[in-house]
């Protein structure tokens, strides 16, 4: 998952820098609008994973607690963008979109039967993110988009799906359960956001090609799920 990229038939590339493609998406903005093409949907994907990727691992580690998990609801969320490439392209914020998809994963109550069979996290050193992960979670995932992020209350309002009312209860609470004051709370949970490290970041590539697979596993699926029903019906209508 973390070695170079394959080499392309006919002569091969040097892999594609952190740097590199940063640059892309700073000096190809446009390019994510309907209509152009300077960039390469691959090239576009690629581009925005790298720049969202680190930040995205480290608020699912803030919302969960567990390094496994974070990494695992980022790249099922950038699977699912890539899965929905044209769409996720043409959203006014591809970051939000993601953003959105790997915390609601992050989140997500079916966690909590994987914690019949795989062995829970150890309690973490650090005090703020202790007591971040004993808010509820609406709570804590308001505190990492309003005093992580950065996000006004009707910002984090719509990508939560809730009320501004609702948003504004739940960051006065996990403000208060996370420091002193408020003004610590946010300069806690912006310096995590500043040290989020791409050190282990699997390549994007190796992302689009799982999105690609599980595409393929899911219509072999359908297919052999369809053609089993068509053969039973088939039976039971000459058995009949």
């Amino acid at each position: 998952m973390y070695s170079n990229p394959p080499v392309e038939r006919g002569g091969g590339a040097a892999p594609t820098t952190r740097t590199t493609l940063i640059r892309a998406l700073d000096d190809s903005a446009d390019t994510l609008r309907p209509g152009r093409s300077a960039l390469t949907p691959e090239g576009a994907f690629d581009a925005l994973y790298v720049y969202a990727a680190p930040g995205l691992i480290e608020q699912a580690y803030l919302l969960t607690g567990c390094r496994r998990r974070a990494f695992e609801s980022a790249e099922h969320a950038f699977r699912q963008a890539w899965e929905r490439w044209p769409e996720v392209a043409r959203d006014p914020d591809p970051v939000g979109w993601v953003r959105a998809a790997t915390h609601e994963h992050a989140l997500s109550p079916w966690h909590r039967f994987r914690r019949l069979v795989i062995r829970p996290s150890p309690a973490p050193a650090d005090p703020l993110l202790r007591a971040l992960l004993e808010l509820p979670p609406r709570h804590r995932r308001t505190a990492v988009l309003c005093d992580g992020l950065g996000l006004g209350v009707s910002e984090a309002a719509a990508e939560t799906e809730a009320s501004s009312h609702a948003v504004r209860g739940r960051l006065g609470h996990a403000r208060a359960a996370l420091a002193a004051t408020p003004e610590a709370a946010r300069r806690a949970l912006r310096t995590r956001m500043e040290q989020a490290s791409a050190a282990t970041l699997a390549l994007p590539w190796s992302v689009r090609a799982g999105s690609e697979r599980r595409v393929r596993a899911l219509t072999r699926t359908v297919f052999m799920v369809t053609a089993a029903l068509v053969a039973l019906i088939a039976l039971a209508i000459h058995g009949g």
